[in-house]
Formats: C-alpha cells, structure tokens, sequence
C-alpha cells in the first residue's frame, strides 16, 4: 500500500511539473521592453529600462512555443529598419548570441527616436527544429536624455556612427567607459570599425569647462567595444568631446578643445 501510494504521490507531482509553464529566467534588473509574435512562437525583448531608446540598446531576449516552453538553440539574425517620410534607412546591430536556458542576447543602435509618423520595425530571423521563421513588427524607440549616439561624416568621406554603452550608472572617480563604432557603407548595410581611436576629452560647462585627471583614450578590444577609463571628478553635467583617430594617426572627426573652442563638434553627454 505504501508503495502505491508513493507511485500515486511521484505521478501527480510529475504531472503538475509538466502543466507549469517552462519560461527561461530573466535577470531581476531588466524590463519588458516589446513583445513580437508570429503564428509559432512569441518573442520577448528586454532591456535595463524597459524601453527602447535613441544610442546603444542592450537587449535579452527569450523565443517560446504556445506552450510556454523556450526555444532554445536557434540561430537569430535581426534587422531594424527605419521609416521615414521619404526614405528608409537600418541601423546598426550585433550578432545574437546563446545564454543560458534558452536566452538569447546582443544590442541594437538607434540612430534616432520614433515619431508619429516616423517608426522603428523590427525583423527577427531564426531557425530552430530544422524549419525557418520569421516575425516583423513596429517598435517605440523614445529619445533619450541625453546625447549618446552620434553620427557624422569623415574626412575620408565614410559615414560613422558611434554611440555610448557605458557607464551606465556614471559615478564620482574612474569610470569604465565603452562605446561601439560602425561604418555606415549604405543605407541598410553596417559595418563594426576595428583599430581606430576615440579619443575623449571630458569637460564641464557649466563649471568653467574644466576637464579631468587620468582619463584613457578609448581603443578597440576583443570583446568588440571601443574601451577606455572616464575620470568624472564631481556629480553634474559632463560634455565628453570625442576626435575619431584613424590608425595612421589622422583626425577624420573631431576637434581639440582649447581657449577658443569650447566644445568638440562630436561628444556624448552624462549627467548624474
């Protein structure tokens, strides 16, 4: 008897397991920030804030079947696409990658916000159990605070667009500082830029355009981001100048800031 009984107990427990909902585990600190869905599966995007914005957009993102259960292991490509009023234009995004249970993670690049008549549409491509998928739909990409994204033209007549990732919650002292920086060779097509320099001048308008000690030009590491060290000697409003160096040396954007010039004609700006 008591071991019916257990075999009765273990069945009832397995069928309650298999009736939950099998979800991969997002991070506590990210937000739902869009959902996509197709007659397959449903695709929920996350970033730290919750939103999309204008700059670089971390996102995290899970694929799961009507049953609740992840897809994982697929291999994604997305595409953002720009419609404007008499053109439409891409933007930069990273390769997806695979994370634990089902997660897939990478970043997008909004060069600019969306509007009432002017939207983001997002394409997603994966290819999962041996059949391919597609899912397309509009996105809210909002303004962001401040500048984090710029992009411009250089003297060796290429189009750049380089945009801050962080730090993201900038503190007094030595910062971390990343950025990602990409060639625009046409409207749809972007290309990740290797072996140049930013060089970074932060000041302080409002304070007398001061600048700070013991900051380090941002170089290209393996990991794909532009990376340096971001000295911010006080909480504030900080203009961080930037001059795009090429690999021979030669300044293709950018100015120095000195007496008479105030302020670089491409910067990022923090304020914490």
């Amino acid at each position: 008897m008591k071991h019916l009984i257990y075999i009765l107990v273990t069945g009832l427990l397995l069928a309650a397991c298999d009736s939950q909902e099998v979800t991969p585990d997002i991070p506590e600190e990210l937000r739902l920030a869009a959902t996509l869905q197709n007659t397959t599966h449903k695709i929920a995007l996350y970033t730290p804030n919750g939103r999309f914005q204008a700059g670089y957009n971390a996102v995290t993102f899970k694929i799961t079947d009507p049953d609740g259960k992840p897809v994982e292991n697929a291999a994604v490509t997305w595409h953002p696409l720009m419609h404007m009023h008499s053109m439409s234009h891409g933007a930069p995004a990273s390769a997806v990658s695979t994370t634990r249970n089902g997660l897939y993670q990478g970043y997008l690049v909004f060069q600019m916000a969306s509007n009432d008549s002017e939207y983001w549409e997002l394409t997603l491509k994966y290819a999962a159990g041996g059949r391919n998928y597609i899912v397309t739909e509009k996105i809210e990409v909002a303004e962001a605070a401040k500048r984090v994204v710029q992009s411009f033209q250089g003297t060796d007549g290429n189009r750049y667009i380089t945009a801050l990732a962080e730090p993201v919650s900038p503190k007094t002292g030595i910062n971390t500082m990343k950025a990602v920086l990409y060639r625009m060779d046409n409207m749809m097509t972007f290309t990740p830029v290797r072996g140049f320099k930013l060089k970074i001048d932060p000041r302080m308008p409002g304070m007398g355009n001061h600048s700070s000690p013991n900051n380090t030009d941002l170089v290209s590491g393996e990991t794909g981001f532009y990376e340096g060290k971001l000295s911010l000697t006080m909480t504030g409003y900080w203009k961080i100048n930037l001059q795009l160096e090429a690999p021979e040396g030669t300044i293709l954007k950018g100015e120095e800031v000195s007496e008479s010039r105030e302020a670089s004609s491409i910067f990022f700006e923090i304020e914490f």
